[in-house]
């Protein structure tokens, strides 16, 4: 296979409306379906919502959870994904058989296969464990594919390990843009009026979306995790309403040099579909890059400098 069409979903989750979100994530695989596409993915956390969890008492955080794969979202999502013959990615929280919660990504497959991955970078609610391992696994159509989840794929030395475990495509499903901070380098909040002013002004919304608070920001970082390790990347996120915040969409399918195949520029929910074309994979310069490494010299990476500190303590702290 050369080429392998595949899509992704920027959506804005009703929260702790499991059965809204899945019927949504429904619809639009029914129109990836439509036009061929393989694989689609939708945001982090978009069956349960996403920033509404960081207020929820535990009970009624750990009462969202469910089991994987036994639970009843990811067989939802494997009734989809045969129903429709393609590949489906979504997030939630989940109950370990160890009795902890984490936060999954699971991609269910049309022949009855999952994947899940546990975010390694968890911190939206106190209740959540981190996870501990990376996730790269085989797709039907034979492509190798890795999960990092939002914040995960903020730290380079996780797309590198996903990359050198043989992973093509990185599936990137974030909730992102226009989050909070006291740093005015990032991002920044944008002004919910705008939003929901949209449909009468589409420019103002636009321009916060499209600029630093949105794809600005993604441009400075996002384009380098799939050009350096010479892989492909999908982006999914959500838009719109996100408790307090305005997620940004942005989706966006970035080929193995760093380059936009497809992208939304909506202040709205979409789908987009780009084909990929692995051929580009053997000779792309980031892999002819990762040919060139020693590792005998790279021990300090896994050596604590002592300025490390759980991720919730940082984020919370912006």
């Amino acid at each position: 296979m050369d080429l392998f069409r595949v899509a992704t979903l920027q959506m804005e989750s009703t929260p702790g409306d499991k059965a809204a979100n899945l019927a949504k994530i429904d619809a639009f695989a029914a129109r990836a379906a439509r036009q061929g596409a393989r694989l689609m993915l939708a945001p982090e956390c978009s069956v349960t919502g996403y920033w509404w969890l960081r207020n929820l008492p535990h009970d009624d955080f750990a009462a969202l959870a469910e089991p994987v794969p036994d639970g009843p979202t990811t067989q939802a999502l494997l009734e989809m994904s045969r129903r429709h013959g393609l590949s489906i990615g979504a997030g939630f929280i989940e109950l370990g058989a160890d009795g902890k919660l984490y936060k999954p990504y699971v991609v269910a497959m049309p022949d009855g296969r999952w994947a899940a991955h546990r975010k390694l970078h968890a911190f939206v609610h106190p209740s959540l464990t981190c996870g501990d391992s990376y996730t790269v696994f085989d797709l039907p159509e034979g492509v190798k594919a890795g999960i990092l989840i939002c914040y995960d794929c903020n730290l380079v030395e996780n797309v590198r390990i996903t990359a050198l475990m043989g992973a093509q495509v990185l599936l990137a499903p974030h909730q992102t843009g226009g989050c909070r901070g006291t740093n005015p380098h990032q991002m920044g909040v944008i002004d919910a009026a705008l939003w929901h002013n949209r449909h009468a002004d589409p420019e103002a919304i636009e321009r916060e979306i499209l600029g630093d608070k949105g794809r600005g920001w993604l441009m400075r970082w996002l384009p380098s995790r799939a050009h350096d390790n010479g892989i492909f990347l999908v982006f999914s996120n959500g838009i719109g309403v996100d408790d307090d915040e305005i997620r940004t969409g942005n989706a966006m399918i970035l080929d193995p040099y760093g380059r936009i195949l497809a992208e939304s520029l909506e202040a709205d929910e979409d789908l987009v579909i780009a084909d990929l074309d692995l051929s580009l994979l053997q000779q792309a310069t980031g892999r002819r890059w990762r040919r060139s490494r020693r590792p005998e010299l790279y021990g300090r990476l896994c050596q604590a400098t002592g300025d490390e500190r759980p991720t919730r303590e940082l984020k919370f702290e912006e």
